[in-house]
Order: C-alpha cells, then structure tokens, then sequence
C-alpha cells in the first residue's frame, strides 16, 4: 500500500488498483435473498437512498504507546462536523498496531491490525493501548477538536499518546444519514461492529476500497476530499454487507428479515410498490406461506407487523419527499399511497411526532 507519507506511492497504488477487474462473487456467497428480499428489489440499496447516507469528517490518527481517546456521544459534535445531518456514525480502519475499544460502560473489545470498527448508534466510546489508560481530557476538550478539526485548523494525520515505541496506526471516518422518522437499519446494527479483515481473495472488495482510501489521504489534488468522503460511505455499505454475511441463523431484525424467503419477499414488495394498498392476504399469496406463518415469521424478525413496517415505510418516503419541498404535502401523501390528507396526516404525525407541513418547515429552516 505504499507509506502514509509518500503521496506517490500513493498515488500510482491507487490507479493500479483502479485498472484491476472487479473480483468475482464466491461460488458460496450470501444468498440474493439477503440483500433483494427475495426478489428482484435491493432493499438496502432502497433504505441506503430513503436515509440520506452521507460522508462526514475523515482524518488519520498516529497513537504511540500508551494512548487513550476518550470520544463522546456523537450527537454532542455532530453540529461541528455535520450540521444538516440527523444522525451520525463513526468508525475506524485499523491499518497498524492493535489495541481495546469500549462502548459507554461496557467491558473492553481488543482490536488488532486489520479490524473495521463502527459505532453505529452515536454511543460514547473510549480507544485505548491498554484498558486502564486514561487521558484526563474532559467532553469539552473533545468538542473543541473535533470543531478544529472540522474547520481546517488541525493537520490531517493526529499524533496522540507518549512517544512510546508500539504505535497503533488507524482512520478515523464519521458517516452522517436520517434517523427518523424510519431507519430500519439503524434499528437493525449492534452498538459496536468488529469487522476483521482476514485474508481474502485477491481483488477483495473492501481491501481495494481501504486502499484506495488510504492512497487518498495524504493527496491534496483537487476534490480529495470528495473522494475520500465518498469512499468512506461505500466501506460502511461493505462493512454491512459483510456483517449481513456473519448473522447466524438465530439472529432476528430488519437485516435478518431481508435473509427469510418468506418475509425478504414481503419487504421487497413493500419497496417495489409502497403506495398499493396492500392487504395480508395478497402478501401470504405472493410470498406463498399462510396469512398466520407471514404474520408470526414477519414479527419475530423484523419486530413489528408486516403493514406496520409498511406505514412506517411511507412515512419514510414521504419524510424525503417533504425534505425535498419539490411537491405540495397532499401530492406527497398521494404518491406514498394515502387516499385522502386527513389520513397522511393523521398516519404522518403519529410516527414523525409533526405533521407533514411542520416536517417540510422545520427541516427548511
């Protein structure tokens, strides 16, 4: 991958990156099912689009031993770094070293070169070289770096720690999206994703994009930082889909639904078509199993009722929409599947918290 500090190197890895062919999908891979539903809609693809996912602050971190960065909750900086954004994730590419990640008051995880971490629901964090290192830095004192770091007033690669011999080498990436009024992802992510790198195939898609990545980031041509920032927000897309393929078959949620025929199918539908006026029996007719099994399966999974989800759904699109200001609050629920405006209304604020005009003005401003 070349050094950090030889642009280059860099630069010639990246374009030799970029003239390899794409590499295969595994004769064994996750089933369509996972990611289309059961059909011929890509679900998450759809979600990814409804929720606004957008890349945020990106920079590089050099901590030698010991270290300790203590990180507060997201929603604390996310003004600094992302002001448009509703919520914010944040994540980590270990590239040298190794160390111990904490989420709130939960026990250390140790993390090793190669590992993804993300930090999905905007929890406090703590990354140690040991797990009773201490910084003494104050929530405050987080707030004022990350508002120099936002506003060009820090150098891209950090140096933190004492200056002792292990170095522990990682970026550090924060990915801003929608929560509300509907994220069925979020909903669907632990508190802390560990995702090792183990030595894949040749041409392994996150491994070209983590280079291509850090290939970009000592480079200071124009439109890095586009680059950069458009490139971490297709890692966090391979970081779920990779954690998709590790759900073991117990697993329930939203990204376990997506895997069952039966309920995967039923989702895809509701994306295909969310303005129909769908009824259980038509959906246990295209998904081929009982009103009672739909129902049950759909429940355990995805943790509500299959028209449920739907509303929730609507809602969704039509929070984009509203966003958007493009169409009149009548069209919007129109084109979301809603016969007559006291229902969108009565439907859109009872999920949103605001009426659809409330949610247009207030997002405007």
């Amino acid at each position: 991958m070349g050094t950090l500090h030889d642009p280059a190197s860099q630069s010639l890895a990246a374009a030799s990156i970029l003239r390899q062919p794409l590499p295969r999908p595994p004769e064994e891979s996750i089933p369509d099912a996972a990611v289309t539903g059961a059909s011929g809609k890509d679900v998450l693809s759809d979600v990814l689009r409804a929720i606004k996912l957008t890349g945020a602050l990106f920079f590089w971190v050099d901590a030698s031993s010991p270290w300790s960065v203590e990180v507060p909750r997201a929603d604390s900086f996310a003004e600094a770094i992302l002001p448009s954004a509703q919520h914010v994730i944040s994540y980590h590419i270990i590239t040298k070293g190794s160390g111990w990640i904490s989420i709130g008051e939960s026990p250390p995880m140790k993390f090793v070169e190669g590992d993804i971490l993300v930090i999905p629901h905007e929890d406090t964090y703590a990354m140690r070289s040991a797990p009773e290192e201490r910084s003494g830095l104050t929530p405050e004192d987080s707030l004022d770096f990350f508002r120099a770091m936002a506003t060009g007033h820090l150098p891209f690669v950090v140096t933190e720690g004492g200056g002792g011999p292990a170095l522990t080498r990682y970026v550090c990436g924060f990915l801003g999206c929608d929560a509300r009024p509907f994220n069925p992802l979020l909903g669907a992510l632990p508190r802390l994703m560990r995702i090792p790198r183990v030595g894949g195939a040749p041409g392994d898609l996150l491994d070209r994009l983590i280079e291509l990545t850090l290939a970009e980031a000592p480079a200071q041509r124009p439109g890095a930082e586009c680059v950069r920032l458009r490139l971490s927000e297709l890692m966090f897309v391979e970081v779920v889909r990779r954690y998709l393929e590790t759900l073991p078959p117990e697993q329930t949620g939203w990204l376990a639904g997506l895997r069952d025929p039966a309920v995967g199918r039923a989702v895809a539908l509701f994306h295909e078509n969310p303005a129909r006026d769908w009824t259980i029996e038509e959906l246990a007719r295209e998904t081929g199993v009982s009103r009672s099994v739909l129902a049950a399966r759909f429940m355990r999974l995805v943790g509500c009722p299959p028209i449920q989800y739907l509303t929730r759904w609507r809602v969704q699109l039509a929070a984009r929409l509203l966003t958007d200001g493009l169409v009149k609050v009548s069209a919007v629920g129109r084109d979301v599947g809603y016969k007559s405006d006291a229902a969108f209304s009565r439907s859109f604020k009872r999920i949103a918290g605001v009426s659809p005009a409330e949610w247009r003005d207030g997002r405007r401003e």
